[in-house]
């Protein structure tokens, strides 16, 4: 397999100028300095307190001067490799790819078979990754669904492990939270790369944590970071920054929050372990003001999407987005016009990882079908995003020559060597009308339909039993020091 990412982007959209990047770093740096971050954690307060930033021991806030953070951002590396178990499905994160993974803990699917929305089970962890797997359009998982049938203390270990025992991918997961999951997580990945080392050279395990909105972080969250900066695994912090709740009702006010808490977490990462591995994580959105709720699609979340890809290049930093987060409950025009609008605003602005193909319902529902259209919702996006080569053979000048006024291309060989240029749809319609009136089937019943195959077809060779067998003692053996 080779994975479907987009490496060529010609177009780009321009939602933020150099003066309007500027303004909002300054109003970042603005608050950092007067406002301040939440850091409930003493090694945090230390390290801040070393490296300059200013400390109230009392309310864990820190005060971070411009020069303290622009110090620390600078070790940050800006290119890096999402290491996949198979060297050949490594992600080069290099500022000109773009890669579309699944999206996280979501609680509840739509059963492939029954059309049942139940809670998610291990079993539907993995899965989903086997269908993820065989899509050439998902570069990489993040554990898509809660295993809601494990012990809480243990469940992301167990999910982890299901995805490595049916795909070769890069794994990607937001629901390591705790000190003693990351290491227990590192503990696995290492098991499974072939040592410390190894891990570090390819670090197979990625994890991204969630801040706080408004201004702070949870201290199990950066406990995580910490163990993943020390082990050299990449580590990003996701804001969710909301428009009108816990952000300013203004995209730009929103966007200086959800930037003060990244780009605080990233520093943190940087002062704790220089150069390891930092990108920049959004999720952002507005709260519907009928109901208060997260809305998961809307204008304001494409201009997030589009702006956000600028700021992370202007730090030199890879940066996961949140682009397929769509509000609607079920595979309908609703999530094709979300998911289309917010992918490509990512994308065409340099995103190097997008998230949230499959679920519905604003993250919180899996749908096979959905994850099938999504691969296809992506595969329009890359050939946009790719824009319109003009050279002396795209502009075909001999063809056009030999066929001349009222002929016919189609038996040309300028036609033959690029008529695998042009986009095919996997699962849109493009039938006469007449097939489809006496048929009435479509996209979702094909999507599905694929979605079943592969769950009966594809079966990935597993990972070895002495491995396994390791790897579910390192789970046993962090269940027992939760215990104690």
């Amino acid at each position: 397999m080779r994975i479907a990412g987009l490496t060529d982007r010609r177009i780009s959209l321009n939602v933020l100028d150099d003066a309007d990047i500027r303004k909002i770093h300054a109003a970042t740096v603005q608050v950092l300095e007067e406002v301040g971050v939440r850091f409930p954690l003493p090694k945090a307060l230390d390290l801040f307190e070393a490296h300059g930033a200013r400390v109230d021991r009392g309310t864990g806030i820190v005060r971070i001067p411009g020069r303290v953070l622009e110090q620390a951002l600078a070790t940050a590396p800006p290119a890096w490799t999402l290491a996949a178990l198979d060297p050949d499905l490594d992600l080069p994160l290099d500022g000109r790819s773009t890669y579309l993974g699944t999206d996280g803990c979501g609680v509840e699917i739509i059963d492939a078979v029954t059309g049942e929305r139940r809670r998610s089970t291990l079993q539907d962890v993995a899965d989903v990754a086997r269908v993820a797997d065989a899509l050439d359009g998902i570069g990489f998982h993040w554990t898509a669904l809660s295993a809601q049938d494990c012990p809480a203390d243990t469940r992301s270990l167990h999910e982890i492990l299901a995805i490595w025992n049916v795909s070769r991918k890069h794994l990607q997961t937001e629901t390591i939270v705790n000190e003693r999951e990351a290491r227990a997580a590192v503990e696995m990945a290492a098991a499974v790369a072939g040592g410390r080392d190894q891990l570090r050279r390819r670090p197979i395990l990625s994890l991204t944590q969630c801040t706080i909105s408004p201004l702070a972080h949870d201290r199990g969250s950066l406990e995580a970071g910490l163990v993943a900066a020390e082990a050299g695994l990449p580590i990003g912090y996701m804001t969710m920054a909301s428009c009108a709740s816990t952000g300013p009702s203004t995209v730009a006010g929103s966007l200086v929050v959800g930037n003060a808490e990244v780009l605080s977490a990233l520093a943190l990462m940087q002062m704790a372990a220089p150069g390891c591995p930092v990108y920049y994580a959004a999720a952002q959105t507005t709260m519907d003001l009928r109901t208060g709720a997260y809305t998961g699609g809307g204008p304001e979340d494409h201009l997030f999407a589009a702006a956000t890809s600028v700021l992370s290049d202007f730090y030199k930093v890879p940066l996961s987005m949140g682009a397929f987060a769509t509000g609607a409950k079920e595979p309908d025009w609703q999530c094709a016009l979300d998911n289309a609008l917010a992918a490509f605003a990512a994308a065409v602005n340099g995103a190097d990882m997008l998230l949230g193909a499959g679920l519905l319902h604003g993250s919180r529902i899996l749908a096979y079908e959905m994850l099938v259209m999504d691969a296809e919702i992506w595969s329009v996006v890359r050939h946009l995003c790719r824009g319109i080569e003009v050279n002396d053979e795209t502009l075909a000048l001999a063809a056009i020559r030999d066929v001349g006024p009222g002929g016919n291309f189609l038996a040309h060989r300028h036609t033959k060597t690029h008529m695998r240029d042009l986009w095919l749809p996997q699962i849109l319609d493009r039938r006469p009308f007449s097939v489809w009136a006496e048929k009435r089937d479509g996209a979702r019943q094909w999507a599905l339909e694929k979605a079943r195959t592969i769950l009966r077809d594809h079966r990935p060779e597993p990972l070895a039993e002495p491995l396994q067998r390791e790897l579910k003692r390192i789970i046993e053996r962090a269940a027992v020091t939760r215990a104690a």
